[in-house]
């Protein structure tokens, strides 16, 4: 697998404009387990500068459990502002956050450029946005320092000329595809897109819903209310963790056979769901107790 990994089982992904650091602070106290600081989208071109400048100087304000819970999403490949952002990303990666989102992913090299500026500590995170991202999944996720695919689907709508209905059945080949590339380069699951409408609960429960079942492991989140819901959804239920409970004081008991729980049988597959789900549960215990 490559190295280096985000933490086991983050699953929220919440962005913050770079060039407004009380938003980072506000979103790292928020809950989410992953904090994404925008230099790309969220900050206005004459802006951009300064967001280098302001995020360095507010990750140099956190302690050392805030900064490795930050992310920074570059500028592009070809944008103007790509080689500027490559020099601002070794100082803090030395600092101590966690890695970088790089949008519009769609060549191995590039990725290789950003894993070289950042150094080797840095997890990358490819934003695969477009159908050139699609067809390169395989070498995106061999990349160096690649720890989750991010799949940046409002983006790929538009280069793929795909105009989704509500449930965007439409892109469910393309998400399971995320989801087996990063199976075959011995990834953790991929992270999936933002849900726009940041006033709809239910559709944000709905959307993250969708995610779980295909097999992704997370979810970008663009307002702190999301989080919450996300990992009422993700976050295994006290039902979940007591069944995965049953079944591994059953195989033990049974010596590692197969053996019946609840009426149904269960056997190692079983065993490693239940595994899963246990470790899902700790982490969201560890995320809802107070820092030291």
């Amino acid at each position: 697998m490559n190295l280096p990994e985000l933490p086991q089982h983050a699953a929220s992904f919440l962005f913050a404009p770079a060039n407004r650091p009380e938003r980072l602070a506000k979103a790292l106290a928020g809950g989410a387990d992953m904090v994404i600081a925008d230099w790309e989208d969220a900050v206005a071109p004459a802006d951009k500068a300064a967001a280098r400048t302001a995020l360095a100087e507010a990750v140099g304000a956190l302690a050392a459990a805030g900064r490795a819970r930050v992310l920074v999403r570059i500028n592009a490949e070809g944008t103007p502002w790509h080689a500027d952002d490559l020099q601002a990303l070794g100082p803090l990666v030395a600092q101590g956050i966690a890695g970088v989102v790089v949008p519009k992913a769609e060549r191995a090299p590039a990725l290789h450029a950003v894993a070289q500026a950042a150094g080797a500590r840095a997890a990358l995170l490819p934003l695969v946005e477009s159908v050139a991202g699609l067809d390169a999944l395989d070498a995106l996720a061999a990349a160096p320092q690649v720890a989750r695919l991010v799949f940046g689907h409002l983006d790929f709508q538009v280069d793929a000329g795909i105009d989704c209905g509500e449930n965007e059945e439409e892109l469910l080949p393309v998400r399971m595809a995320l989801v087996l590339a990063s199976r075959r380069a011995g990834l953790q699951a991929p992270v999936d897109g933002v849900t726009v409408d940041t006033r709809d609960a239910a559709r944000m429960a709905a959307d993250a819903e969708r995610a779980r079942r295909m097999g992704f492991g997370g979810k970008l989140c663009i307002h702190p209310a999301q989080v919450p819901v996300l990992h009422g959804v993700f976050d295994p239920d006290e039902a979940a963790v007591a069944q995965a409970r049953r079944v591994q004081q059953a195989l033990r008991e049974a010596g590692g056979g197969v053996c019946v729980v609840d009426g149904r049988m269960v056997d190692a597959p079983v065993l490693k769901r239940a595994e899963q789900t246990l470790a899902r549960h700790a982490r969201a215990q560890a995320r809802v107790r107070p820092a030291g």
